[in-house]
């Protein structure tokens, strides 16, 4: 779940970590009046969309007066910022951030994740951050270097100094503030924490000029404020509509519909889809607490998208999540549309046969096939 820079940083900033004073706004009327609260003699105005990039497609404007700040905001405001971290639609600018303008002496890239092999903290950092890290980062692997980030203790503050030393960091006000860093992503349920620029300004102070953030959504529950940060962002309806029905859904902009349950299985019918010629509508994982209902709703959320023109059906019955109770959720969807679309499948594992036999007998337009590759060459066909 991506959250916005203004909230990233104010999540961070009740942590101890510094950065520019800022105010969120709405209208450049708003955006005028807020930038005169802040103490400065120049301004940077920020378009707040769900996606990185966005300095490069002229989504980061400076200006000089509150004036020039509302000017600056009404251009934004309304436009569609496409960067090289949205769709090909591109993502809409609803609100802007307002934020003193930074002298920086040196700009870094730190970031934080999840190790996929030991499943801990790992600190990423580059010596060249900016709004240029991720061209640089593609043409060469070694732009970035990386330090398994343990819990603060003296031993991991020396290593973690002789790190930072080969990036040309080394401040122990630079330390302090990765290691609030890292608190906060641990306590927040983070999988990831980006930092660029990580800034040193003329005056040696060390500042969070712009973060990215993303929480783990499946923690939702141990944190109900995620949902009021996501809803801030206007993350797309139909999402939010999804991860209240034990759905993970993410849209993209193809025509092959997608149903999977499993995050891993979902991903793979994706590239699946791509290798195959086509382009997939979504990503979607059934929850293993999701009930016949909750798919129902998924399925409809497809049904309802005027770019899909066939879905797909990519289910391993096991678990939690038998294949009957998603052939289930599908049927209840379609005897309850006023649209029908072809349904390609391949449903395995348990009660997978009563699965496609309820799909049948309840007249769902369902062509069965035996393995995942003949289905997906087929639904890609079928949406062409």
């Amino acid at each position: 779940m991506f959250i916005s820079e203004h909230k990233s940083k104010e999540l961070l900033s009740q942590y101890g970590m510094a950065m520019p004073d800022g105010r969120v706004a709405r209208t450049a009327e708003e955006a005028e009046a807020r930038c005169r609260e802040i103490d400065s003699r120049k301004y940077v105005v920020k378009a707040q969309i769900p996606a990185g990039g966005r300095g490069l497609a002229g989504g980061v404007k400076f200006a000089a007066t509150p004036s020039s700040v509302a000017e600056e905001t009404k251009k934004l405001l309304g436009s569609n910022l496409v960067t090289e971290q949205t769709s090909s639609a591109g993502e809409t600018v609803e609100s802007v951030y307002i934020e003193a303008a930074i002298d920086i002496a040196k700009s870094y890239f730190v970031a934080i994740a999840i190790d996929p092999k030991t499943g801990s903290p790992i600190l990423l950092a580059s010596s060249e951050g900016g709004v240029e890290f991720e061209q640089r980062a593609r043409m060469d692997e070694g732009t970035v270097r990386t330090f398994p980030f343990a819990p603060d203790t003296p031993d991991t503050r020396s290593q973690l100094a002789e790190f930072l030393e080969s990036v040309d960091i080394a401040a122990p006000q630079a330390i302090d503030s990765l290691f609030a860093a890292r608190k906060a992503f641990v306590e927040n349920d983070m999988i990831l924490l980006e930092i660029n620029p990580f800034a040193k300004t003329s005056d040696d102070r060390w500042m969070v000029i712009d973060a990215k953030i993303v929480l783990d959504s499946n923690a939702s529950f141990r944190r109900p404020e995620f949902e009021s940060m996501a809803s801030d962002l206007a993350t797309r309806e139909s999402e939010l509509e999804a991860q209240k029905n034990n759905i993970n859904l993410v849209k993209l902009d193809g025509n092959v519909g997608v149903i999977a349950n499993g995050a891993g299985l979902g991903l793979a019918t994706l590239d699946m889809i791509v290798d195959a010629g086509g382009k997939p509508a979504n990503f979607m994982d059934i929850r293993t607490t999701a009930t016949s209902f909750d798919v129902a709703k998924g399925v409809e959320l497809l049904l309802q998208d005027p770019n899909v023109r066939v879905i797909l059906l990519n289910i391993h019955g096991g678990g939690m999540t038998s294949a009957d109770t998603v052939a289930e959720g599908v049927n209840f969807a379609f005897s309850r549309s006023d649209r029908e679309l072809p349904v390609v499948a391949h449903v395995s594992g348990q009660n997978a046969e009563w699965g496609i036999r309820i799909l049948k007998d309840r007249k769902v337009p369902v062509e069965p096939f035996n393995t995942m590759s003949a289905a997906i060459n087929r639904a890609v066909e079928v949406a062409k």
